[in-house]
């Protein structure tokens, strides 16, 4: 179990390395098409994860494994396998520490990620149909070569990491009633949910994952952990066949309720937060406003709702 101490430990081995990136009050203003029309819009407040070293929160959780290993393993260097943000936050935590790295994407990740990865001047190979094909090439190179392994999601020290985010929400905006958070293998919404709950108990943590994606959902309805037979959706980050024990149990005990949104949905999301806030972010950092925007929430009254902008990108300019 991680305690509220771990998730302090976190954030003080990565805060040199890492941006306070700001909580932004998004008041719903102009452009209005995407919110339903009700009496009540909740008053949100946007954590700007976009702005994070290496464009994402996943430069958190890889920062605090990397940190966490032994001088003599990591000099051997990092792999992981990424949809891309992951793989740029492993990238980020290699430069740091001075060490070599070898990212493993699937064949389905966009060309911009891909290309964006291979700017880098690293090791990229792409390799099987989803997320899940290219993990198990990561784990057994990591195997052969010796190179440590930095798991996206199903790894505590990478979990304490992003739970960070929540230790800061908190802080920034005090008196936060929900948070909603897109769920992708899950690492995210387990530190979030973790931390928030030992910080603040009665507070709400709402999931979000694609409709064609719904691993944890899937997870969590029968109780173990669920392998989708196939996944149908163009957010590839939220996109994983399975997730781990370790992610259904966090999320199981800590997140209120995980709701499903359309790939349409997020892109509305997406050329809202462009075209209202100049906010340019991926399909996936728009599932937790495509829910709000849906009233998905399942919560009569959200009050003050935190929502986890995850990850920047060009998908909402259209």
């Amino acid at each position: 179990m991680l305690e509220l101490q771990d998730f302090r430990a976190a954030r003080r081995a990565i805060s040199d390395h890492m941006r306070l990136t700001p909580v932004f009050a998004a008041g719903i203003y102009g452009d209005k098409s995407v919110f339903p029309d009700r009496d009540h819009i909740p008053d949100l407040y946007l954590k700007l994860e976009n702005m994070q070293i290496s464009g994402s929160f996943k430069a958190r959780g890889a920062m605090n494994a990397a940190l966490a290993l032994d001088e003599d393993k990591r000099a051997v260097g990092l792999c992981t396998a990424s949809g891309g943000n992951h793989g740029m936050g492993v990238i980020n935590a290699a430069r740091v520490l001075g060490v070599p790295v070898k990212i493993f994407l699937p064949t389905n990740t966009p060309k911009p990620k891909v290309e964006k990865l291979r700017k880098q001047g690293v090791d990229v190979v792409l390799i099987g149909a989803v997320w899940d094909d290219a993990n198990r090439a990561a784990m057994d190179h990591a195997r052969e070569s010796g190179m440590a392994y930095i798991h996206p999601f199903a790894d505590p020290k990478v979990i304490a990491g992003q739970g960070t985010i929540a230790l800061e929400m908190l802080e920034q905006q005090a008196d936060l009633d929900t948070l909603v958070v897109a769920i992708g293998g899950g690492g995210l919404i387990s530190g979030v949910a973790t931390a928030a709950k030992l910080l603040r108990p009665s507070i709400r943590v709402i999931g979000v994952e694609p409709t064609g994606a719904p691993t944890l959902f899937e997870s969590l309805k029968h109780n173990e952990v669920a392998t989708l037979p196939s996944v149908n959706t163009a957010a590839t980050s939220l996109a994983p066949r399975q997730s781990s024990a370790l992610n259904v149990d966090l999320i199981g005990r800590n997140v209120d309720r995980i709701v499903l949104v359309s790939d349409d949905e997020m892109r509305d999301a997406a050329r809202w937060l462009w075209r209202e806030l100049g906010i340019a972010v991926e399909l996936s950092a728009a599932a937790g406003i495509a829910a709000v925007a849906s009233d998905r929430l399942g919560i009569e009254n959200p009050g003050k709702v935190g929502v986890v902008i995850c990850g920047t990108g060009s998908d909402g300019m259209a």
